[in-house]
């Protein structure tokens, strides 16, 4: 037996060797212990393999059960990197149909209100009472993925997330409405909660970044189709049909997730593995078959079996106490960790500005440049572009700093600021396209000048979110999830409550006051990620938590 974890847990007598023997022989005294060992994606399985003890009745030696197949329960982080691509291609899939849907319930906003006589700003609820859910949810549904696994919460996620579509598509009232986006926005939350930790059970952390760029392109890239397309449904068919599209391809996304997504959850496939490797041992044995060589030669009466048990099964807290840490945890974090609590602030603001961007276009390029909805519609394009383009300068840069020469030579993990070291730079994009559309949404400018501020905002919003995803998840390590959970719950809260504050905003300041106010902010929250980059070292060294860690 390999050695790898390997712990003596305690046995008992079993019913191996009570039995009468053939020709009229005494009661065997043999007794079968059960021996206990932890299991792990190393353990070397051969010394326990069943051998043939007996004979049946025809003097032939009897057949056992078929070993089962292992290549199942294999270790995520070790699969091929075929595999691992295709995983993470289709998670960020399914993280771009599930982003679609804010931005697309923005465009039947014309149709909502002549049908069901509700204002523009009721109509907007509907977003913040998705994103409130959005927000709320995760808290509670990813510590449930430790112990049923990815793809069972995924699958069922995506269940509800096309049943909920299709509510939307036949409600017949506005109140109907708002229940099927809470809980759109209950299901979709899985999606973007959850890829991040699929994402870190089958990559490294070295190995992270290009998986999570993708990641973050696919979740900007849906918002922007999202209203694109649905721009052009509702301008030429009903606004059911941008509710029923999204069914389709939510039911086709699902089928997806059943045929070809596999469990990544590391501890879930031990388990599994544990249990399954337990039951033929058990069947084995019914076959009399011989038990595992015994573990005690100086005790040949007793004959030791191997039974399989996994430490994080033993070590986990019960759900009660799993869902209070996921609530509780992020909360101290945000409260008590600087570091989180002004990464949260930034990516809230720039989470907000791209939520606010479902009213800002419409806003702008309807009432300045008379656009119908389906041009203003396609000013979303800016939003997809600049979304692919940030993923691709993502994995770019991402292989400047660390495959530097500088940093192949460091002995140990690099420090985690030297992920913000592009960003310092690139995330003051977000406040100079918020500037720029400000300083020219007038008719005397062509429309195409705001419409690139567009790409400009997006790129600096993509920049934040990949920079405070990755700087938290190497900083924090074990308590990375709740770190992530707390930013993530504060942007969604933000996102939830500050679109209402758009027309209100544009109708007193204009184009030009809102601009310059929002980019103000932006701006001055540009200088977060210049403060960890000069002083971090020091301010993890000041951190309770991580010198708990001893990570600092």
């Amino acid at each position: 037996m390999g050695d790898p974890d390997e712990i003596h847990l305690g046995e008992r007598g079993g019913g191996g060797g009570g039995g009468e023997e053939e020709g009229g022989k005494g009661d065997n005294d043999v007794h079968d212990e059960i021996e206990y060992r932890y299991l792990t994606f190393s353990t070397d399985l051969s010394p326990a393999e069943p051998r043939i003890l007996s004979q049946n009745d025809n003097n032939q030696p009897p057949v056992p059960p078929r070993p089962p197949h292992l290549s199942q329960f294999s270790d995520p982080q070790g699969w091929s990197r075929t595999r691992k691509s295709f995983v993470t291609w289709l998670s960020c899939l399914s993280t771009f149909f599930t982003t679609w849907t804010p931005g697309a319930y923005t465009a039947g906003s014309p149709q909502y209100q002549t049908e069901w006589g509700v204002s523009n700003l009721a109509v907007y609820c509907g977003i913040t009472v998705f994103t409130l859910c959005f927000a709320v949810a995760p808290m509670v549904l990813a510590s449930l993925s430790e112990i049923t696994g990815r793809r069972p919460l995924f699958v069922t996620a995506g269940v509800v997330f096309a049943v909920s579509q299709l509510g939307s598509a036949v409600t017949q009232s506005f109140a109907g409405m708002l229940v099927t986006r809470a809980l759109a926005g209950m299901s979709c939350s899985v999606f973007s909660a959850v890829v991040g930790g699929v994402i870190s059970d089958i990559y490294v952390a070295k190995d992270r970044n290009t998986a999570m760029a993708i990641f973050t392109g696919a979740a900007l890239a849906g918002t922007g189709v999202g209203p694109l397309v649905s721009s052009v449904i509702e301008q030429h068919l009903s606004w059911r049909w941008i509710f029923y599209l999204q069914t389709i391809t939510c039911s086709l996304m699902v089928a997806a997730l059943c045929l070809f997504f596999p469990e990544t959850r590391g501890n879930v496939l031990l388990s599994r593995k544990a249990s399954v490797l337990n039951a033929w041992y058990d069947a084995v044995q019914h076959s009399q078959s011989a038990p595992p060589p015994p573990s005690f030669p100086s005790s040949p009466s007793a004959v030791v079996q191997i039974r399989w048990r996994v430490k994080a099964d033993e070590d986990r807290a019960s759900v009660p106490q799993l869902v209070k840490t996921s609530l509780l945890r992020p909360i101290q974090l945000l409260v008590t960790e600087s570091v989180v609590f002004w990464f949260s602030i930034w990516m809230s603001f720039a989470w907000s500005i791209l939520y606010m961007t479902f009213e800002i276009i419409p806003l702008v390029f309807e009432r300045v440049y008379g656009f119908s909805a389906q041009a203003a519609g396609l000013c979303f394009t800016p939003v997809i572009v600049a979304s692919l383009l940030g993923t691709v300068a993502a994995v770019w840069q991402d292989g400047l700093l660390l495959g530097g020469p500088d940093v192949a030579a460091l002995t140990t993990t690099p420090p985690p600021e030297i992920r913000l070291v592009f960003a310092c730079f690139q995330a003051l994009l977000l406040p100079a396209g918020l500037f720029w559309l400000g300083a020219t949404s007038r008719p005397s400018i062509p429309w195409v000048v705001p419409v690139l501020s567009i790409g400009s905002t997006t790129l600096g919003i993509f920049t934040v979110y990949l920079a405070v995803f990755n700087y938290l998840a190497d900083t924090y390590h074990t308590y990375a999830s709740s770190a992530i959970a707390a930013q993530s719950f504060t942007r969604n809260v933000f996102a939830a409550c500050l679109p209402l504050a758009v027309e209100p905003m544009f109708n007193t300041l204009g184009p030009t006051g809102s601009g310059c106010l929002l980019g103000s902010i932006g701006l001055a929250l540009g200088v977060v990620p210049w403060v960890l980059v000069l002083w971090g070292p020091r301010i993890r060294a000041r951190s309770p938590i991580l010198s708990a860690l001893a990570i600092t």
